[in-house]
């Protein structure tokens, strides 16, 4: 059974498509959604059965958390704690865009979606689709590749059909995504003012370091 796909606006979504993504999540399904890096899975972090299903598509070694995609600042300090200045000066100066911050996770998120690190990443895409679907969600979404594992990461809707069409129900299709690389990933779990950056993608070290020094 091969994925439907639906095409939705980049830059204008259409309400009635943003709902029935949401509808599907709701359901329990994994969905196909472009970020502004690559095609992204996206399910419902809180449904632990859709999240184990994540896992099996991309045959992803089960140590490894989930990245959470959220439609504003406000939901950041909804799903995290002891949130510092570092974590302020990064949100302001890079969200929305791609950089992904590892937090420490509140108590509403299932340990199973920080893989029992108690962490959780986070970022705010510069993206529409995917900001106009956590929003209506209520919650974040997922956001890890929609791509098997060892397999190169999409940047169409037709490489996401190509490669995983036949193992998820619905891809949305947003056109091309606008970035080649992948987000950075900058650490902020130690608490106080430690930072460590996991993987430079996207944002430059030195971009970071500078606007944490500032």
């Amino acid at each position: 059974m091969s994925a439907e796909i639906l095409r939705i606006h980049p830059d204008e979504p259409e309400p009635e498509r943003v709902e029935y993504v949401v509808s599907c999540l709701r359901g329990g399904k994994v969905v196909g959604i472009p970020t502004d890096t690559f095609y992204g899975l996206a399910v419902d972090p809180v449904n632990l059965r859709a999240v184990e299903r994540i896992y099996e598509i991309k045959t992803r070694l089960k140590h490894k958390p989930l990245s959470l995609l959220i439609g504003s600042l406000s939901q950041a300090y909804e799903l995290s704690r002891d949130l510092g200045l570092n974590f302020d000066r990064l949100a302001e100066r890079f969200w929305p865009g791609p950089l992904t911050l590892i937090v420490k996770a509140s108590s509403r998120l299932p340990l199973r979606v920080t893989a029992n690190t108690g962490n959780v990443a986070l970022r705010v895409p510069d993206a529409v689709i995917p900001r106009a679907v956590a929003n209506a969600f209520g919650l974040p979404i997922t956001a890890t590749s929609a791509n098997l594992q060892g397999a190169p990461e999409c940047t169409y809707a037709a490489c996401v059909r190509d490669q995983i069409g036949d193992r998820i129900p619905l891809i949305v299709d947003g056109g091309p995504t606008g970035r080649k690389l992948p987000t950075t990933i900058v650490d902020l779990s130690g608490g106080e003012d430690r930072w460590q950056i996991l993987r430079e993608g996207a944002i430059a070290t030195h971009e970071v370091a500078l606007a944490l020094h500032t």
